[in-house]
């Protein structure tokens, strides 16, 4: 039986606007793009999710499939196929608007993953965040990663946000969360000390990426940092996203947590490089 990954979340479409007022729709979603990020660093995937049966979910489905990844369940329970309105400001980065409907539908496995990744929006709007809780909790002899990628503008950062986000942290073996991330949802903690309280929750290590400024890892042995890798910005969608990937991809390996940083911070570097969420295959990492 080959092992792989079951990425849980949402897909949608991207409409990306330039600062000359060009709109790109590209696919996306923070979930679908770690499971192509994964897909095309040679990793069998499969990918819980939804879409419509319409032009925008068609898009959706040919950019997974193209990539190799499998879905685990049939994606068409909604009525339209969610988006994001990203508008790419002066130093690359993105801002979101979302247009969001998520749920899942029955996951049928009949052999257990040997990780599962679940993100986002995914993990903390509902109903389908509930699918995903109860997805993992039929699952626990996989490990289990989790990207908190708040998004305050959709959900806002109350307590019953704050809520979701550590119900899927006491179930994830590693947990990636940016500095903005741990700003928006604990504001009265500094960043270690926020690592810190995630750490308390029962993951084993705790991720804490700072954009230009590195990421540092997080566990019960202390702190390790590493940098960014260099690269030219064209925009940042995706870079979080296919940093998770390298996460994952790391930890089949068995890395160390400085290498499992680097790989990762590699792997992000290429797909800031270039328009949208375009993450690398194996042999662009070298």
């Amino acid at each position: 039986m080959q092992p792989y990954v079951l990425v849980v979340g949402e897909s949608l479409i991207d409409v990306v606007t330039t600062e000359d007022g060009l709109s790109i729709e590209r696919p996306g979603g923070s979930a679908a793009n770690v499971a192509v990020a994964l897909a095309r660093l040679g990793r069998p995937v499969r990918f819980a999710t939804a879409y419509a049966d319409d032009a925008r979910g068609r898009l959706v489905a040919e950019h997974l499939a193209g990539s190799g990844v499998e879905v685990a369940s049939d994606p068409h329970v909604l009525e339209r196929t969610s988006s994001a309105v990203a508008t790419i400001g002066a130093d690359g980065a993105a801002s979101y608007d979302f247009d969001l409907d998520w749920r899942v539908g029955p996951v049928e496995l009949d052999d257990p993953p040997a990780f599962v990744h679940a993100c986002s929006l995914g993990a903390v709007v509902e109903p389908g965040c509930d699918d995903v809780l109860a997805l993992l909790d039929r699952l626990p002899d996989a490990r289990i990663t989790y990207d908190v990628n708040a998004r305050p503008a959709i959900t806002g950062v109350g307590p019953e946000v704050v809520a979701r986000v550590e119900a899927v942290v006491r179930r994830a073996e590693v947990v990636k969360a940016s500095d903005e991330d741990l700003d928006a949802l604990y504001p009265d903690l500094d960043l270690a000390g926020a690592a810190a309280h995630l750490l308390s929750l029962g993951p084993a290590a705790v991720v804490v990426t700072r954009g230009g400024d590195g990421s540092t890892w997080y566990d019960a042995d202390g702190a390790v940092s590493a940098p960014v890798q260099i690269a030219t910005v064209v925009d940042t969608i995706g870079a979080g996203d296919t940093f998770s990937a390298g996460i994952v991809d790391a930890l089949w390996d068995g890395l160390d947590p400085v290498s499992t940083l680097a790989h990762a911070a590699r792997a992000a570097a290429v797909t800031v490089s270039r328009p949208g969420a375009d993450p690398p295959t194996r042999a662009e990492l070298g």
